[in-house]
């Protein structure tokens, strides 16, 4: 089984956007498009100039309250996320606590059959086990594609997340940790059954993420 990356591209311009993607995607097998990094004026144009390499893409558009950059009105996001959907990229991620709250989102998008990755983050620490496993049941009800991340503040705290893949039957996993501590996860998730990891082109977009070259020297020997 070949073992898949995803790069995560967060840029100011539609164009530098566009031309990182084409870049990553000669080598990775995914893209994360991180579209709150833009103004929200220009994702119309950034859908535009990618739209031929939305089916390898994950689309993002996280607030700030969810450790993104969107920093304008709610409903203002749910409008852009709902334009991204329209483009059926090969993932939507959207927070679990945004569609829990907005019910008419979540048909919407269901309607343009654009599949979609329900996640939550902790950026924090890392829950028990029973909460993880609870959020993990709650989620999947939303979505066959589930995205856990917590922050990692001891070595156990990884692989607690990490044991999610051993009850997380028919579903697409994607579970790690944050930070130094949880990166190894990051590595161990591919080995476990997620779909892809998350990595950079260079500086890393999130805490403990590994480069596309780390990642691929460690997974490709």
């Amino acid at each position: 089984m070949k073992h898949k990356t995803c790069v995560s591209i967060a840029e100011k311009t539609p164009k530098r956007m566009n031309q990182l993607i084409k870049k990553a995607l000669k080598r990775s097998d995914y893209v994360e498009i991180r579209f709150d990094f833009l103004k929200p004026e220009h994702v119309p144009q950034a859908l535009e100039l990618s739209k031929k390499y939305l089916k390898f893409s994950v689309c993002t558009l996280r607030p700030k309250v969810e450790g993104g950059k969107f920093s304008g009105k709610e409903s203002e996001r749910i409008s852009i996320i709902k334009l991204i959907s329209e483009y059926k990229p090969f993932l939507l991620d959207i927070e679990y606590n945004t569609l829990r709250k907005n019910r008419s989102l979540l048909n919407y998008v269901r309607k343009t059959k654009t599949p979609i990755l329900v996640s939550w983050h902790d950026f924090k620490k890392t829950p028990n086990m029973n909460d993880l496993q609870k959020k993990m049941n709650q989620m999947k009800k939303i979505s066959n594609n589930v995205k856990i991340v917590t922050t990692a503040k001891t070595v156990k705290d990884a692989s607690k997340v990490l044991s999610l893949y051993s009850i997380s039957s028919k579903i697409n996993l994607i579970a790690f940790s944050m930070g130094d501590l949880g990166r190894i996860s990051r590595v161990l998730c591919l080995y476990l059954g997620s779909p892809y990891t998350y990595v950079s082109l260079g500086k890393a977009v999130a805490p403990g993420q590994f480069s596309l070259d780390e990642i691929k020297s460690i997974i490709d020997t």
